[in-house]
């Protein structure tokens, strides 16, 4: 058995840390928790301790230090192959990668404006031309992939492409997004197929444990 340890920031607000946090939960690969306090005057040299990035999350495996969410994701996939953290059908594993990688290097105005804020509601702000029109690619990409590939999968289990995958691990901060500031994706051209896929992401038990740990780690700074 491997001894993976993920080195998280808050859960109310590391975004990049809820990703492989979440697909190794959903995955059923086991880990232990590291935990860097963010928005501290040491923040920087606590996450110099774990790598020589300073950056979270990191994955420490077998005296290996992996960072960058998504190159955690990619490492998963090649240590677990029978996970099918991608998609198998090499079409669906490309558009998927596409839709992953969109996320991890785009939509700087809703990251912007509309920060992870998991346990607190603030509808109606962050509401820029900017963030709105990124919202609105981001509902097509859940529809597109939803109604091409996620209901045509053998089992369909709500997610981009029927099963959970590193694609759907790189969206569950959006959706946190969407439903902390009041974001109406119907206004937005959904027809519904995108508010019942972020549905689907936000009553994942693994996000509801997540979440549980951010109120937590959010009263005990209060």
């Amino acid at each position: 058995m491997q001894d993976f340890e993920l080195v998280i920031g808050d859960k109310n607000w590391s975004t990049w840390s809820l990703r492989p946090w979440i697909l190794m939960k959903v995955a059923g690969i086991p880990f232990r928790e590291a935990h860097i306090r963010l928005r501290q005057e040491d923040t920087k040299a606590q996450a110099l301790s774990h790598s020589p990035s300073g950056l979270v999350p990191v994955l420490k495996w077998d005296g290996n230090i992996v960072s960058d969410s998504l190159a955690i994701c990619e490492t998963l996939a090649d240590l677990f192959p029978e996970k099918t953290l991608w998609p198998t059908d090499l079409l669906e594993r490309a558009q998927a990668r596409s839709a992953a990688c969109e996320m991890h290097s785009g939509f700087t105005d809703l990251r912007r404006d509309m920060p992870m804020d998991i346990i607190n509601r603030h509808p109606g702000e962050g509401h820029s031309e900017g963030a709105l029109g990124h919202a609105r690619r981001i509902a097509d990409i859940w529809r597109t992939l939803r109604s091409r590939y996620g209901r045509q999968a053998k089992v369909d289990d709500g997610f981009l492409f029927g099963h959970f995958t590193i694609a759907d691990a790189m969206y569950v901060p959006v959706a946190t997004r969407f439903r902390t500031y009041g974001v109406d994706l119907a206004k937005l051209g959904d027809d519904g197929l995108a508010k019942t896929y972020m549905d689907r992401l936000l009553a994942l038990p693994a996000f509801l444990e997540w979440e549980e740990g951010a109120r937590r780690e959010m009263a005990a700074r209060a």
